[in-house]
């Protein structure tokens, strides 16, 4: 028995073998959206805010 996840962008069944190339994706296109998401922020995993320090500006020469 095949196992099917459904495609984390548009949810379409994707059958989890070697040969579904995009896994867990049911085609590149939505890979690509989905990354794109996460460059824009549009996905983000939650947690403490990081506090900027002094050095981390850049030093004028």
């Amino acid at each position: 028995m095949t196992t099917t996840v459904k495609c984390p962008t548009c949810g379409r069944p994707v059958e989890w073998v070697e040969q579904s190339r995009w896994k867990p994706f049911c085609s590149e296109r939505c890979k690509l959206i989905d990354l794109g998401a996460w460059a824009d922020e549009s996905h983000s995993i939650p947690g403490e805010e990081i506090p900027k320090e002094n050095n981390d500006t850049p030093e004028e020469f």
